[in-house]
């Protein structure tokens, strides 16, 4: 009997870490499920890629959007990617119910619905579940709260379902990128000199990211540094709550963010 093509079902797949990922899935011989909530820049994947393409504009915090991806991926798949999200960046004090509602609901409670949706479908090919999380999920930075209690729980949540979806042959990987050169780098824009952030590209986390997904890593990192830090969030917190508590409290911290929260306001 001739193997069936590996499938791989993308969440957010029109722009930044998505698209990098469904272009490093496609060189790797998989065909394709790309989500997203608009069919244009759905497309605009699917024309740099020579790979089987379906294309599901859908949003996946609705009922209909997730019966319509479950419905796109059938009985079969090998390989889901949690990596739709929002960011909402501020003082807590200033961030509004929808912001709240709108981070938590696509970055948490979406990726939750859609992979228990999804388990039979996995579990058919003792698939593999890829949670796209952040070192914001590993080390909180203020005016981040929203964003990083979200990671945060996707990371909870990702080392929960390996342990629980084990009985099925599924397994899971949480994917924790740094700051990346994204589309919604400009919510958080104003803050990357003031926190001194490095940003990669899209490209490049997507291609370690793959590496590992291939290489069936439990957890993945960006890079030796971030180890380290996520080592000293462990072991020494307060040495970290001393150093953003610092930066955050800068004058030029302090004036980028009001800037932001006038223009937000305007």
């Amino acid at each position: 009997m001739t193997p069936k093509t590996p499938v791989a079902l993308i969440t957010g797949a029109g722009s930044g870490i998505g698209r990098a990922i469904a272009l490093e899935a496609a060189r790797s011989g998989h065909d394709l499920i790309l989500v997203g909530r608009r069919l244009e820049p759905l497309e605009d994947t699917a024309a740099q890629l020579g790979a089987n393409v379906r294309l599901v504009p859908a949003d996946i915090t609705t009922p209909a959007g997730r019966a319509a991806v479950v419905a796109a991926a059938g009985d079969r798949l090998d390989i889901l990617v949690n990596n739709a999200g929002r960011l909402a960046v501020g003082r807590l004090t200033d961030l509004n119910d929808k912001e709240i509602a709108q981070t938590v609901g696509t970055n948490l409670t979406a990726a939750v619905q859609l992979t228990r949706d999804l388990v039979p479908a996995l579990s058919a090919t003792q698939g593999q579940i890829v949670n796209i999380g952040s070192m914001f999920g590993m080390i909180a930075f203020p005016y981040f709260s929203a964003y990083s209690a979200t990671k945060f729980a996707l990371r909870g949540l990702s080392d929960a379902l390996r342990r629980e979806l084990s009985e099925f042959g599924i397994t899971v990987t949480y994917v924790a990128p740094r700051a990346t050169r994204t589309p919604a780098q400009s919510t958080f824009a104003h803050l990357v000199e003031p926190f001194g952030m490095v940003l990669d590209s899209p490209e490049r986390v997507a291609s370690r990211a793959w590496a590992g997904i291939m290489a069936g890593r439990k957890t993945i990192y960006p890079g030796f540094g971030e180890r380290i830090f996520a080592l000293l969030q462990a072991m020494a917190p307060s040495l970290i709550d001393a150093a953003l508590t610092h930066k955050a409290g800068t004058a030029r911290a302090q004036a980028a963010l009001n800037s932001y929260t006038r223009q937000k306001e305007a």
